[in-house]
Formats: structure tokens, sequence, C-alpha cells
């Protein structure tokens, strides 16, 4: 990564850097969840089928939360939320590293979940809200920049933890968590939005009066994007749950260690290549880069796929699906905020969430009884069947964004 890279992040809001800095500190604790399929495989014994229904379950629970976020956070004050659900899952982490690991810690772990699921609607609106319609790639991108860049060595060392102090990652999560929090709360003051005139800022102006579902039937093709985004986001997810399932039956107690290796490697090429990406795919569409994040993703998991059992594959497989990752990562949220009102950014982001949930648990349901019942080929043919039938939406979106959405287009 070259430095003249990172200068494409100047200008932005203090509040920015703030929220950067924040990421980074939370995420250099954020040692527990990339390990939960782990946990609950080979800590409490559960089979895959049952792990799929676990982490189903959990997800139902983070529903109601996101609905409550979002719609929390169009109406009150978006730090206090974000300070308020980070201040339970502190509590939930550390009571977790001081009691002896059974099914109490999981449900520790999901509460702590919930509340970091109704703060994600708060979080990325206060984003689009200190940003301008022309800035919005760089501070989406900064902020994802910041949250791998204290990845890099946390997977890793929750991987060599993971089999004799477990306790000690949850108890480094809390104290990560916590110093994050008091930083937000302190150095935070000033979130009134960002006043934005240009052209392409025109679809963004803010319809109280309407609710979601009017919003979104004035913005149809909004749905496409949502309904492409969670089919990639179901297929994405296994990188948490079939991915590791993987290495722990062919590697056994060196699973976790490949697996956190492999997880800090994701971090370092998002770090690594994220600005660079960022700069190289600033003038392209967010469908186009949607689509070239999705093809990249499905390369990695054919790479794992067929050399499966060859260790170094693991590794290009991962170099391959961090390109796609960071390609829609810094795609989504700029997509969805340039395109609908302000007024309504955090009723969105949960409206999203709950979608992307819902898709995800049929699809880890099937995921986890294919995996179970026919092995690993053609759960990973069902995966990236998955990502294909995303592409198909990706490529409607593409051709008509332009026409729905013109004055985006425009270039100044």
């Amino acid at each position: 990564m070259k430095l003249g890279a990172l200068s494409q992040y100047r200008g932005l809001r203090k509040e920015i850097y703030i929220l950067f800095f924040g990421r980074v500190v939370t995420n250099l604790g954020s040692m527990v969840w990339p390990m939960l399929t782990l946990i609950l495989s080979q800590k409490l014994g559960l089979s895959a089928s049952a792990i799929s229904l676990v982490t189903v379950g959990s997800g139902l629970l983070m529903v109601p939360m996101n609905l409550l976020g979002g719609k929390l956070a169009d109406r009150w004050n978006k730090k206090h939320i974000i300070v308020a659900g980070d201040s339970v899952s502190v509590v939930c982490y550390l009571i977790c590293g001081l009691i002896p690991l059974s099914w109490g810690t999981i449900v520790l772990m999901l509460l702590a979940g919930m509340c970091q699921s109704m703060e994600y609607p708060a979080y990325n609106a206060l984003i689009a809200d200190l940003s301008t319609t022309q800035d919005r790639d760089r501070a989406y991108s900064l902020q994802y920049l910041g949250g791998n860049l204290g990845l890099v060595l946390s997977p890793t060392l929750s991987g060599l933890l993971f089999q004799n102090y477990l306790w000690l990652s949850f108890l480094i999560s809390g104290v990560a968590i916590g110093c994050s929090t008091v930083l937000i709360a302190w150095r935070i003051r000033d979130i009134r939005p960002e006043t934005d005139t240009s052209a392409a800022s025109v679809y963004q102006s803010a319809q109280e009066e309407l609710s979601l579902l009017e919003v979104l039937r004035r913005n149809r093709l909004i749905l496409f994007f949502l309904a492409g985004q969670a089919l990639y986001f179901a297929a994405y997810q296994q990188y948490n749950f079939l991915m590791p399932l993987e290495l722990g039956r062919l590697h056994g107690a060196n699973g976790a260690v490949l697996f956190g290796t492999v997880s800090s490697l994701n971090c370092i090429v998002v770090v690594l290549f994220t600005p660079l990406i960022t700069r190289l795919t600033a003038r392209a569409s967010e469908p186009t880069k949607l689509l070239m994040g999705q093809g990249l993703l499905a390369v990695g998991y054919l790479v794992f796929l067929l050399l499966l059992g060859f260790i170094p594959a693991y590794y290009l497989a991962m170099l391959l699906f961090t390109w796609g990752e960071i390609v829609s990562t810094i795609s989504q949220d700029p997509y969805m905020t340039r395109r609908i009102p302000a007024s309504h950014r955090g009723r969105l982001n949960g409206f999203n969430s709950v979608l992307s949930f819902a898709l995800q648990s049929v699809c880890q349901v099937t995921v986890g009884r294919l995996y179970d019942g026919a092995g690993s080929a053609p759960t990973w043919a069902f995966v990236i069947g998955l990502l294909a039938l995303a592409a198909g939406l990706t490529l409607v979106l593409a051709k008509r964004d332009r026409k729905v959405y013109p004055k985006l287009y425009e270039r100044t």
C-alpha cells in the first residue's frame, strides 16, 4: 500500500476520524465471534446442523434489535445509541471471561451481539450524516479500513488462545470495546449532519412524512439491491461457518490456528489494499463494483474447494476472497445512502439487516443439513450458486440504475 493512496482520506470531518480510531480499538479485541463455530463444535460438541440452528436462532434475536436500532437512529441521538449498546456489550464480555465456559457464556455472547446489532444502524447512518455525497465512498472506506486494521492480529491471537485460554479472549474483547466506547463518548460532540448542496444529493432530501414502505415503493430499484446483497451476504457468511468446519474436519485441533491465520490474512489484505482499490475504482459505478466483488468471492471459494487439503491454497483463496470483499464493502453503503432520503437511513439499515438475516437463516440451515448429509462438494456448489444468483440481480441493477438515478452519473 502506497502512502499516496492514504492521502485520499484527507479533508473529512474530525468525527469521521474519531469513529475510525474507535473501530480500530474495538476490533483489536474482536476475538470471540470469529471462533463461535469452533466453540460450538469443539468445546460444546455440536454437529454442523445443530450449529446452523444455533446461528439462526441467535440471528432471530437480532431482528427486533436491528429494527429498534434503525427506528431509534432516525429519531434520537445516534452517538448515545452507540455508547449505550457498547456499554452493555463490555459488561457481557467481561463476565464471560470470569465464568466457566458453558451455555451461559453463549447467552451472554448473544446479549452482547444483540446490543451491537441495535447500534449498527446508528453507526452506519452517522457516517452518512457526517459526510457529503461526494465524500461518502472515502468515509465508508476509511471505517472499513479501521475495522480491519484492528483485526489484523486478533484472529491469530484468538486461534492461539482457543484451546487453553479462551477466557482471556473474552476479557480482551471487553476491555477493547470499553476503550472505544470511552473514546466515542468523550471526543465526539458535534453530530450535526453535513450540509450538501450538490446536484447528486437531490435523492437524499428528507421526507419525514413518508413511511419506510412508501420510500421503498417510490424507490423500487433499491429492492433489487437489497435482495442481491442478502444473497451475497448469505454466501459470504460461509467464511465464518463452512470454512472453519472444513478446516476442523481436515486438520483437527490445528484447524483453529489455521482459521485464525487465514482470518488474519483477510485483515492484512484489507489494510494493504483498501486504499488502493478505493482509488482505482473511484470512477466505477457502485453496481459495477458489486459485480466485481461477487465474482472475486466466487473464485476464492472455488480455489478453496478445488484445492481442499493443500494448506497454501487456503491463503490464495483468502486473497481472492478478500479482494472481492473489499470491492463489495466499499460500494454497499454508498449505494444505499446516495439513493434514499436522509430521514430514513437508520430504518433502511435496520430493514436491510432483517432481510439479510431472513435469507441467511434459510441458507444457513440448508448449508448445515447439506454438509451433514451430502458432504463438502454439494454444499460449496450451493454456496457458489447463491453468488451466481446475486450477480444476476446485480446485473439487472446495473442496467437500470443509470436511468433511475441519472444525477449520480454526472461527472463534475
